[in-house]
């Protein structure tokens, strides 16, 4: 919800052009994302004309801070010149993540007036295909010489801090930018007590790191698993090209989030946010995988036509299909939900398909039978005797357990395929569990009733 406290004030300010107020009000608050957060209730020309009485690098930190639709809208209203300024003081990843989202013509207008060294870099990170490390990458970060002392390394990096996004971690690379090690920042303070300590005798080689094609989701595992706070990213020869910081990892574990969110409920995932997206590519997006999973629900319904003989003679086992065929697209939607979860966060690979089988296996006879005797119990008042009612039990057992396997099996199947494992959405799963689940059923009603 918008912060409207400020907002009056700040409409006020603007209509009577009070300067010094609206510079007042960007440095206020002290930290550029609570200024974007008084903000949040203006329009988007509203927003740029109070942005406008700030400094160009505060003015580039609290527009980071602005929603992304109100960005884009700034973007293509705002005075070109001046937008252009703005993107030069952007973090590389993030002014190329903005001219992603913009229409192409507009960012044809603005990148001739861009500083030529900030095009180039654009240009550069633009190339790296979408969800790979060099597209989230950015390239400022501090580079140092081995050869240098502690304290001509101190020297350098005062020189370099003011065009840095962060001085964490400092990267030691040779005069071709080879990765050669790392400093971190507390590392070297320590060792300003030994001024004429070689950058070399300090600095760790045995470093983490990823290449630019590494996906983004694989670079945001490393980053947890080795608790970092950036991790450099190299190409093919090693060389340092740009580093990922622990905010960028954020941001993408945020994205690899909604996205595994969306086709867990077989939704194609959003490019925009919800109320951005178009009504007909909202609807698209939603009705593909619907009518696969209604032709899919088809053949449930196909299946059950093969057995009408036997629910014709036994029209008491009818009562109890929903019962069967929902315990086991229930058991199969939690098994593949935990698997691609434990994917997703690297506690399964596909060597532990073994462990799973055998794991979801026991739990699959476990639950059916724990369910099939409750089910007994229910089906003993409708059967026309004790023996009869034994279908539901037996179904149970066997239905829950396929459940079970296939919920857990099919992720697995898919990241072998190289797919993401969250296409085997719930539904999908829900979908072959019923199939399955139906000719189950009434196989077993026909081994023992017939």
């Amino acid at each position: 919800m918008p912060n409207t406290l400020y907002l009056p004030e700040l409409r006020e300010m603007l209509a009577e052009n009070d300067e010094a107020g609206l510079r007042e009000f960007c440095t206020a608050l002290h930290h550029p994302a609570r200024t974007a957060d008084f903000m949040e209730g203006l329009a988007a020309d509203e927003a740029w004309d109070v942005l406008r009485h700030a400094e160009i690098p505060l003015r580039a930190e609290i527009f980071g801070f602005l929603d992304e639709r109100k960005q884009v809208e700034i973007l293509q209203a705002g005075d070109r010149a001046e937008i252009a300024q703005l993107i030069g003081e952007m973090p590389p990843d993030d002014r190329v993540d903005l001219l992603n989202r913009v229409d192409s013509e507009i960012v044809a207008e603005l990148m001739p007036l861009i500083p030529a060294e900030e095009r180039r870099d654009i240009q550069r990170l633009s190339a790296f295909p979408e969800h790979t490390a060099g597209a989230v990458m950015t390239t400022e970060f501090a580079r140092l010489s081995e050869d240098l002392t502690v304290g001509q390394a101190l020297q350098e990096i005062s020189r370099q801090t003011e065009e840095l996004e962060t001085i964490y971690y400092l990267y030691v690379v040779d005069d071709a930018d080879h990765l050669r090690g790392l400093v971190s920042a507390r590392q070297l303070v320590s060792a300003m007590g030994k001024p004429n300590t070689r950058i070399g005798d300090l600095m760790q080689r045995d470093l983490v790191t990823v290449r630019v094609t590494d996906d983004q989701e694989e670079v945001a595992q490393k980053v947890a698993r080795f608790d970092l706070l950036a991790i450099p990213v190299v190409d093919a020869e090693h060389r340092l090209v740009g580093i990922i910081t622990h905010d960028d990892v954020l941001d993408v574990m945020a994205a690899e989030a909604a996205e595994d969110a969306y086709r867990i409920a077989a939704v194609a995932p959003l490019e925009k946010d919800y109320l951005a997206t178009r009504l007909l590519v909202l609807t698209w997006k939603r009705g593909i995988w619907l009518t696969i999973l209604f032709f899919g629900a088809f053949m449930t319904a196909f299946a059950l036509d093969g057995y009408q003989a036997v629910t014709e003679t036994i029209p008491w086992l009818v009562l109890f299909i929903p019962l069967v065929i929902s315990t086991g697209g229930n058991s199969g939607n939690q098994s593949a939900t935990l698997i691609i979860t434990a994917l997703s966060t690297g506690d399964v690979s596909l060597k532990d398909w073994w462990h799973v089988v055998h794991r979801e296996l026991l739990v699959g006879v476990i639950l059916g039978s724990f369910l099939g005797a409750i089910g007994y119990l229910l089906a003993v008042v409708m059967a026309p005797d004790w023996r009869s009612a034994f279908v539901i039990p037996l179904a149970l057992v066997l239905v829950v357990t396929w459940g079970t396997l296939s919920g857990s099996l099919l992720p697995l199947l898919f990241e072998r395929l190289g797919l993401d494992p969250a296409y085997m959405s719930n539904p999908f799963v829900a979908t072959m569990t019923d199939t399955v689940g139906i000719l189950i059923y009434m196989s077993v009603a026909q081994a023992l009733l017939f």
